[in-house]
């Protein structure tokens, strides 16, 4: 089952100007609220928060793309082998209504850390991509794209959801697919809390030598 982990002290507001995201149109960096006509601001509020995916089954986890389909990345300046699997959603904490949501285009797979008597075997290269059995890949805050612009956001509470939606990974249980945090956000900091693993009633064959299983930080 996928597991998407947030340390939630590593959660932060930031600002950027609109023409230093502008390299970024190609990755649909902004909220699906963004339009230049209602809320063409120069300076966008983004919320940044860091993602970290285990593998915890018994085989390594490999790309969905063959090699020569890989593609150059721009924002992070390496080779991406899989295609998104991942959503970020801001959710009214009162309503459930989705007021602004992010995604992770796309992913450079490789072992960043492991658990103890694991070896690291697979890196960001444009040869061998892959996340080993007890490792995990990381995905810091201050990456680019890794966030969601929160600019029409106004001040209160939310929810933060991760969720892998297109089960593009093959696994042997989907229920553990969703991470939930509280957010409150006062229009100038973030604070996070209570972020644990919500299981849901969905479930789907798939590879059990071949998964990403619930991890938190």
């Amino acid at each position: 089952s996928a597991i998407f982990c947030l340390d939630v002290t590593s959660c932060f507001q930031g600002e950027v100007t609109f023409t230093n995201l502008a390299h970024f149109l190609p990755f649909n960096p902004f909220s699906t609220a963004y339009t230049p006509e209602a809320t063409d601001y120069d300076i966008r509020v983004l919320l940044r928060f860091p993602q970290r995916v285990k593998n915890q089954g018994t085989a390594d986890f490999l790309p969905n793309r063959p090699r020569h389909n890989w593609e150059w990345h721009s924002c992070h300046q390496h080779y991406h082998s899989m295609d998104e699997f991942s959503h970020y959603d801001l959710l009214d904490a009162a309503t459930g209504r989705k007021v602004a949501e992010g995604h992770k285009a796309s992913f450079c797979l490789e072992d960043t850390t492991c658990d103890f008597g694991n070896l690291k075997r697979y890196a960001c290269t444009s040869h061998t991509q892959g996340l080993s059995p007890g490792c995990y890949d990381t995905y810091n805050a201050d990456i680019d794209c890794q966030w969601i612009d929160i600019t029409d956001v106004q001040p209160g509470n939310y929810i933060l959801k991760v969720v892998n939606p297109k089960y593009m990974v093959l696994e042997s249980d989907f229920t553990n697919n969703v991470v939930r945090c509280n957010i409150h956000y006062t229009g100038r900091y973030v604070a996070t809390t209570n972020c644990k693993i919500a299981h849901h009633s969905l479930r789907t064959p798939g590879l059990v030598e071949q998964q990403l299983t619930p991890e938190m930080e």
